[in-house]
């Protein structure tokens, strides 16, 4: 048999972590190994399958597509990407698309727009407030957005016009506003930084800061958005809108694709020639992301996400009773968060995975989940098991 590990580590650049299997097959929200091993995937390649694996839905746009036109360039319109525009605009509170392949494209196009618009309009401001452990992508223009040294630091010195501040810090953002300001930038929800959730009025905050000051508000919606939230787009249960937002992740169910939101007189100040992508909008994706979002609204899958929420979230607070090193239970919908007291988290997704559950350590203390949308009850409580003996089990470890 192919050791398929081994060879890897021989080809592949060595950047990831990855856990030692290889998956194979999946189909709803379970994966199999190439051993023919069972998972309960509450990983979801980090919040991008909304639907679950191999959803008829996803298939079968993919497959029709694939068998008419897959793929032309943007010096053309093809039907997906406009019918996938369309369907975006009309359940959002913003009136353009920019097509591209990823959350990191998406953070990009939105500094380019959002600078752009800064030349146009405010003499030239193009500095951008971001938050401590928020999370923008791995570009150099995205990752100088990033809020977290370690990803940042090896690649000096990275593009300037960026200040970090700490979320939650409302007054922090007023002082870091200045005359060369253009936008403030975060995440409803900090995912990458461990689900860290805004303070009542945090958003709301910045909003009418923006609107006092003349900024752009801009809202990387890159993990929360499509539903993952328990509202199609997090901004709505926040009673905010932004002037731009980006989108990816779970877009397109599985497909990667990417896009930049805005206003129609934040969008016209990029003119023809200004920004482009090959992939963007590429029909094949745009197919796809067309029939998951009509999927999510047609069949109220943000309601479902709140629901498998509450159980979700109430099993896992139960633990908090029971076990003294988990100390809380953070999130919305389905992108929660279990925090410890100690460093334990990547033993505890060791133990999960031994046991049949996939899950993610996004820090040393805190083991993110995030199940498809349509997660079932039984599933929900089959993990709810697994990862209580695995913190036990864990957790023991670490005491000896």
């Amino acid at each position: 048999m192919t050791d398929w590990v081994a060879e890897e580590s021989q080809y592949l650049f060595q950047n990831y972590g990855r856990q030692p299997i290889v998956l194979e097959r999946g189909a709803g929200t379970r994966v199999w190994d190439v051993e023919g091993n069972e998972y309960l995937d509450f990983v979801g390649g980090v919040a991008v399958n909304i639907l679950g694996h191999a959803h008829p839905v996803v298939v079968k746009a993919l497959a029709e597509q694939a068998a008419t036109l897959i793929h032309t360039s943007n010096l053309f319109y093809t039907k997906p990407m406009i019918q996938l525009a369309k369907l975006l605009v009309e359940n959002s509170c913003l009136d353009r698309v920019f097509f591209c392949n990823s959350g990191t494209e998406a953070v990009e196009g939105a500094i380019k727009l959002a600078r752009r618009w800064g030349l146009d309009t405010r003499d030239g401001a193009h500095e951008i407030i971001t938050t401590v452990d928020g999370f923008h992508g791995r570009s150099l223009g995205a990752l100088a957005a990033t809020g977290n040294a370690r990803y940042r630091d090896p690649f000096g010195p990275l593009m300037p016009g960026f200040h970090h501040v700490p979320w939650n810090d409302l007054e922090a953002i007023k002082a870091a506003t200045n005359e060369k300001t253009v936008a403030v930038m975060v995440e409803p929800i900090q995912g990458e930084g461990g689900v860290n959730m805004p303070a009542p009025g945090y958003l709301q905050g910045i909003r009418d800061w923006c609107d006092e000051e003349g900024l752009l508000f801009i809202l990387d919606e890159v993990q929360t958005g499509i539903g993952r939230t328990g509202s199609l787009f997090a901004y709505e249960q926040e009673g905010v809108e932004p002037d731009i937002m980006t989108l990816a992740k779970g877009l397109a169910g599985g497909v990667p694709i990417g896009a930049v939101m805005a206003r129609e007189d934040i969008a016209a100040h990029l003119v023809k020639g200004d920004h482009g992508s090959t992939f963007g909008g590429n029909a094949l994706a745009a197919a796809a992301g067309y029939a998951t979002v009509k999927h999510v609204i047609d069949e109220d899958l943000s309601a479902a996400a709140r629901n498998a929420s509450e159980r979700l979230v109430s099993r896992l607070r139960s633990m908090e009773d029971r076990l003294a090193v988990v100390n809380e239970v953070r999130g919305r919908g389905l992108l929660i968060a279990v925090q410890f007291t100690r460093d334990c988290a990547s033993d505890v997704v060791d133990a999960c995975r031994r046991r049949g559950l996939l899950a993610n350590n996004v820090r040393p203390n805190a083991v993110r989940l995030m199940p498809p949308l349509n997660v079932s009850d039984d599933e929900i409580d089959r993990a709810c098991d697994i990862l209580e003996e695995a913190i036990v089990d864990a957790t023991r470890s670490v005491a000896k």
